[in-house]
């Protein structure tokens, strides 16, 4: 087990000093036993395994960071010289860059567990005073056609599916790549009568901080491309037999031939990025943000959708709806006024031609009873008398 094997490296590295090793030991006791009780568990999954590993990394940085000093000696000075070096950048990563996760080691160990177990934590908390959380605002996605675009230059029918269905759930790829033919349920949509697919994403497969849950495909093309590669599997079987590498490696493979760049900043298409490009069409298709964060897995009070939202300015396009439709209304009331005055107009100049049609004939009476000779011989008696 890889939780496993890393804890027994740093709990038996001699370059770090004993009191942290022990404080170290008593941290993963402690959380644990926190993860099994906090999720109903009787022995820890693979999802608690991936949040301990996660804190093994962060011990080795901090363990650097103070100089292999006990961290139950620290003093408040130490801190902010950590604390300085991080904000300022100076303190670096193995690439060479400042940490861009910071976040993460002031909420999860300077003012959490580890150093609460020490009594550090309110001294963290006094140096962090004026921190102020950068928020991911940052958007970036794809449009549809350029999601058909990549899955276009995609030769293998397994990778063109992972591809659609990654766009398609939205979920992320770790937990798409771990997907059974038994998580996937072919059945027909009692609306349209079209085929459709249920995928069962299941705990276990997912982050922490994502519900287990199902979700149905809405693209024809999804049904088509898992019919084909699940055909010829078993129930038990992996539905993708490869490893993120792999799926990495074709996506860059199909951005660079296709030349696809994600909206706004033009940044190159990761995974993650079709996860958000799922959200922004759906919004676009006029899905409220309780469905769409209910379909990536988020809490109906996540704000997590809210800078796409912002972005495509979803809502403030209503008042001027408003006034179109209002323009729209004022044309049609004209327009059913002017059909009125027309018919009222032909109506008029039917009854005139109804009444020019029945002149002509008293006319034609009159002239056929002139015509007569008898009658004109009278006529011309008549006058002379008179």
């Amino acid at each position: 087990m890889k939780y496993l094997e890393k804890k027994e490296k740093i709990l038996n590295e001699k370059s770090i000093c004993i009191q942290n090793r022990i404080l170290f030991k008593k941290f993963f006791e402690h959380e644990e036993y926190k993860l099994k009780r906090t999720n109903g568990l009787r022995e820890l999954d693979e999802g608690t395994y991936k949040t301990l590993i996660g804190y093994i990394c962060r011990f080795w940085n901090i363990n650097k960071w103070f100089n292999n000093k006990p961290l139950k000696n620290i003093t408040k000075e130490d801190i902010k010289k950590v604390y300085d070096g991080l904000e300022d950048g100076n303190i670096v990563n193995i690439k060479g860059k400042p940490f861009k996760d910071r976040k993460s080691y002031y909420n999860k160990v300077f003012k959490s567990k580890l150093f609460h177990m020490i009594g550090k934590d309110e001294l963290a908390r006094e140096v962090m005073e004026y921190y102020k959380p950068n928020n991911d605002d940052e958007v970036r996605f794809i449009e549809e056609e350029s999601v058909k675009k990549l899955c276009n230059v995609v030769i293998s029918p397994k990778h063109k599916t992972l591809l659609w269905l990654s766009f398609d759930i939205g979920e992320n790829i770790n937990s798409l790549l771990k997907l059974k033919k038994q998580d996937c349920i072919r059945q027909i949509d009692r609306d349209t009568k079209l085929p459709e697919y249920r995928i069962n994403l299941r705990q276990e497969i997912l982050k922490r901080s994502r519900k287990a849950r199902s979700e149905i495909t809405n693209y024809q093309e999804t049904v088509e491309f898992l019919d084909n590669i699940l055909k010829d599997l078993k129930d038990n079987q992996n539905v993708f037999n490869f490893q993120y590498r792999m799926a990495k490696k074709f996506l860059d493979r199909s951005v660079k031939i296709t030349g696809v760049k994600c909206i706004p900043k033009g940044q190159a298409v990761t995974w993650k990025d079709l996860r958000s490009s799922m959200a922004c069409v759906l919004l676009d298709k006029g899905w409220t943000t309780d469905e769409i964060n209910a379909r990536l897995g988020h809490k109906p009070s996540s704000r997590e959708i809210d800078k796409y939202v912002n972005f495509k300015a979803i809502g403030k396009k209503k008042p001027q709806r408003k006034v179109y439709e209002h323009n729209l209304s004022k044309i049609q009331a004209e327009m059913e006024e002017g059909k009125d005055r027309e018919k009222l107009l032909m109506q008029r100049m039917e009854k005139l031609n109804n009444k020019i049609e029945s002149n002509e004939k008293n006319f034609g009476l009159l002239n056929k009873f002139f015509d007569n000779p008898k009658i004109q011989k009278d006529f011309k008696e008549f006058v002379a008398k008179n």
